[in-house]
């Protein structure tokens, strides 16, 4: 089976490929002697959030001075 990569790196898995591995969302992604491999991996709420926290770029300290802020009493 053949997948071509876009300009934008972007890669479209064949059918029978998709239908083999069903549900998976997240694939961890590694090279190992010049292949590609992917693997799935289920996504738990605790990894989702740390997931969506690294797309926003939020460090720790904002997230305890964001916890800060709103546990402040006025």
């Amino acid at each position: 089976m053949l997948a071509k990569m876009t300009s934008k790196n972007q890669l479209t898995l064949p059918k029978a490929v998709v239908a083999a591995v069903k549900g998976a969302e997240y694939f961890d992604v590694s090279e190992e002697n010049g292949r590609i491999v992917l693997t799935p991996v289920r996504i738990g709420r605790a990894d989702a959030v740390r997931i969506k926290l690294e797309e926003l770029q939020l460090s720790e300290a904002d997230v305890a001075d964001a916890l800060a802020w709103a546990r402040r009493s006025e």
